[in-house]
């Protein structure tokens, strides 16, 4: 990027905070309530415009809370699809016939448990992957983030933020990927059904000995963590997206992001409350540098000790919000010069 576009990026401009009451407001995330339940504050203001790119084709509404102004305010904006893109973190290919399954009969993987884990696939087929295929000519670049490193298998199946493979390579890898997964012993140690407790510290001693969410060797199997995984197969992985690896860090994933004149960020994916937030592609790293929109509705939070992940997700976005813009998935629309156009063609 060029010294005098960086100097653009920088200059300051003057905002008029002025905030219109909302009368008649109708819940907010409640397109997908089987996934999120319904944000239900009815006391919203309107705030004006912050971003308003020139040559705009992306209508988006967005929201956050505030104490100070006593509700929530919601901004409308415009932005240039091909300065955007869509990050989903962690859509991991779990229990979802690729080979990398929750280790048995113990084990602890990604939202928990097997069947957690197909509760999140029929997210990801039914709200996730059709909202990224109705933008994928809109934006400008979509990126999925992976654990680990860019291991052989998996630069050879997606292209990253280092080359782009042949049809060819991402079959060969394709193939090495199945042989990989389908290798490994998915069997780790039953629960302990006896074990010491010290009587002054009882309870600690039951939760060292007995923990919630032990993901280690004794459950999940030496080995596990080392695997390559895959993007969960609900997602049609385009030949031109991008798969980032959390290992290479953070100040890649940002340099490549700039090259490709990337200045917004729509953030989606797994789970709200954890890695959305503090891994490689999260919010907490993406918000200084990018414009970063989440979607919440496209998101879930891990939910232990319930059957849904609706509460939970509410929950994390409610929090999320005092600081970050939360939008959703009927709230990002092609501009309607642009909608017209498209149908024309």
């Amino acid at each position: 990027m060029l010294a005098e576009e960086l100097d653009q990026q920088d200059e300051t401009f003057h905002y008029d905070n002025h905030l219109k009451k909302l009368s008649a407001v109708d819940p907010i995330l409640a397109d997908f309530p089987e996934f999120v339940e319904p944000i239900r504050e009815k006391n919203r203001f309107e705030a004006p415009s912050i971003i308003r790119d020139a040559g705009s084709d992306l209508e988006l509404r967005a929201w956050r809370f505030s104490y100070n102004a006593r509700g929530i305010v919601e901004v409308p904006n415009q932005l240039k699809g091909s300065e955007t893109a869509i990050v989903v973190v962690h859509p991991w290919g779990i229990d979802d016939g690729q080979g990398w399954t929750t280790p048995e009969p113990a084990g602890v993987s990604f939202f928990g448990t097997s069947h957690k884990n197909q509760l999140y696939r029929k997210h990801v087929k039914q709200v996730l992957n059709p909202w990224l295929q109705s933008l994928r000519d809109t934006v400008g670049l979509v990126v999925y983030s992976l654990p680990g490193k860019g291991d052989t298998i998996r630069q050879g199946m997606y292209r990253s933020v280092h080359r782009r493979p042949t049809d060819q390579e991402r079959l060969h890898a394709r193939r090495q990927l199945t042989q990989t997964l389908s290798s490994f012993v998915y069997q780790g140690n039953p629960l302990p059904k006896q074990f010491k407790l010290r009587k002054n510290q009882a309870l600690d001693n039951f939760f060292f000995h007995f923990p919630g969410s032990d993901g280690g060797d004794q459950y999940n199997a030496a080995g596990f963590w080392q695997l390559p995984i895959p993007v969960v197969k609900e997602i049609d992985v385009h030949p031109d997206d991008v798969v980032i690896y959390d290992e290479e860090g953070y100040a890649s994933l940002k340099q490549f992001l700039q090259s490709q004149a990337i200045r917004h960020v729509l953030l989606a994916g797994y789970a709200t409350d954890m890695c959305v937030c503090g891994t490689t592609a999260g919010y907490e790293n993406l918000s200084p540098d990018f414009n970063v929109f989440i979607v919440g509705d496209a998101t879930l939070a891990t939910f232990p000790a319930n059957p849904s992940p609706r509460f939970a997700t509410n929950a994390s976005l409610s929090l999320v919000s005092l600081n970050h813009f939360i939008t959703q998935i009927s709230w990002i629309q092609p501009t309607l010069e642009t909608a017209v156009s498209g149908t024309t063609q």
